[in-house]
């Protein structure tokens, strides 16, 4: 079924529908997102290939992930990946107050770790050009080191930049999002665009 976005959805040629195949096997429909990324599958490639190096290469486990990515997700109102990643995040810790937690501001139930990661993420997402060594410098007393700093950094980034894309070509999460989060985590997301009707995917 077509989707909502600002743009049309691609032609099925080989790229794209094994775009639109990964996440159907993954997740049982296709995301709104893919089908705007499903364009461009060599730089949706690219992107993927960046994003993984950099949590690989900063030490995230996909905890840490999930923490960034709620934390400058509702920070930069991106409702799509607020949603998509607090799911992930409530899976992970087995509780969806955690990923209510950080969606909300509170961090409450984390770690001194991922409160260090959670604040790097808002900073990062708020005012780039306003942190201070002393953020950093947090990063550290959590047992960061330089260069994992500037990989968490990269990710952050690369992170923003998707869910910039996203929202400028009006992706919207979709009912099957929708019906795999958990409750608490859509009633916390009151921000971004709306979901998808019950007939979009």
């Amino acid at each position: 079924m077509a989707s909502e976005n600002f743009v049309r959805d691609p032609e099925p040629y080989p790229a794209v529908a094994a775009l639109l195949d990964a996440d159907r096997a993954e997740h049982g429909f296709v995301m709104n997102l893919t089908r705007v990324w499903a364009h461009q599958p060599d730089v949706h490639r690219a992107y993927v290939t960046l994003v993984t190096s950099a949590a690989d290469a900063a030490g995230l486990s996909m905890r840490d992930r999930g923490v960034l990515v709620t934390a400058l997700a509702s920070t930069m109102g991106d409702g799509y990946c607020s949603i998509a990643w607090g799911g992930r995040l409530a899976d992970e810790a087995g509780d969806p107050a955690v990923p209510v937690a950080v969606l909300t501001g509170t961090d409450e139930g984390l770690d001194e770790r991922e409160r260090a990661l959670a604040a790097w993420a808002r900073a990062v997402a708020r005012d780039p050009g306003g942190t201070t060594p002393e953020d950093v410098e947090r990063l550290r007393d959590v047992g960061l080191g330089d260069a994992e700093i500037v990989a968490a950094t990269v990710y952050v980034a690369t992170r923003l930049a998707f869910s910039t894309v996203n929202g400028a070509l009006g992706a919207r999460p979709g009912a099957g999002l929708r019906d795999a989060a958990p409750p608490e985590v859509l009633d916390a997301v009151t921000w971004g665009r709306p979901i998808e009707d019950p007939a979009g995917s």
